[in-house]
């Protein structure tokens, strides 16, 4: 199994990205050749998080996509109850588009979405980028789920302008600098977004066990929304998995490091595949 736990960002390696392989064992004097190995994806698409938007989701990965020659989805989430089935819709449209399988990503409930659909496309998806997972199974009381239940409600109590004036009190600017933007966006669905993301499983470690593709996962080590633990868990649990980590600092001053991070994890796991 794939498995690497570093402390810092690493960057991927220059070069087109690789398909996983096996040799295949020869007979001595038996005349045999190795199958080819996987054509290289040409498409990613990638899904933001909970209450985040597609500009984030591009922020984070497309830089190290697009270097490596990948064309970005990043769609739009569709705010309200239907957020999750939208997004997991979103995942097959691209996949239809393209031509062979796709690297699909996310961050936070989209890693997680990712995740899940890979489990159900394992014939059309090339591996998984995962940035910040905040839960597996059952979301139940983990912290993304508890905060995006609170923030619902504040904001059906106190109206969105309120909301976000608590919400950003206090946390960096950055952080403050997407949450306004994200959640004017999702205008009027908001709420009904963060509690149908809040509401939704994610898969378990034992499922997350019969993945069969390879997983980048970056998470950073200091962020208590999304627990380092959890994305070691994942990382223990996937068959063909690697994980990077870096502060929370270093991920709002540079997002895109967190999908460079992911990219140089799946190259890596993919490559011990």
């Amino acid at each position: 199994m794939a498995r690497r736990h570093d402390v810092s960002c690493v960057m991927p390696t220059r070069g087109p990205l690789v398909g996983a392989g096996r040799p295949v064992e020869q007979d001595v004097g038996v005349p045999a050749t190795s199958p080819p190995l996987p054509a290289p994806p040409t498409h990613a698409a990638v899904l933001p998080g909970t209450g985040s938007d597609e500009v984030f989701a591009r922020a984070v990965f497309a830089p190290a996509l697009t270097a490596a020659g990948l064309a970005v989805t990043a769609p739009r989430p569709v705010a309200g109850p239907a957020l999750v089935g939208e997004s997991l819709a979103a995942l097959d449209a691209a996949a239809a588009a393209a031509n062979g399988p796709i690297l699909v990503g996310g961050v936070s409930l989209g890693a997680q979405l990712a995740v899940e659909w890979a489990l159900r496309n394992g014939s059309r998806c090339a591996g998984v980028l995962a940035v910040l997972p905040a839960w597996a199974g059952p979301p139940g009381n983990a912290p993304g789920a508890v905060a995006a239940r609170a923030s619902a409600d504040l904001i059906d109590r106190d109206g969105l302008d309120r909301a976000l004036a608590i919400s950003t009190d206090g946390v960096p600017p950055w952080l403050a600098a997407e949450l306004t933007r994200s959640w004017r966006r999702h205008g009027d669905g908001l709420a009904a977004g963060l509690r149908a993301a809040a509401a939704h499983p994610a898969p378990d470690l034992d499922t997350l066990a019969r993945c069969r593709v390879p997983v980048g996962i970056s998470a950073c080590t200091d962020d208590p929304v999304h627990p380092i633990e959890l994305a070691r868990g994942w990382a223990e649990a996937l068959p063909l998995a690697s994980l990077r980590q870096m502060s929370l600092d270093a991920f709002g001053a540079d997002p895109a490091a967190a999908g460079r991070a992911s990219v140089a994890a799946w190259r890596e796991a993919a490559g011990a595949g």
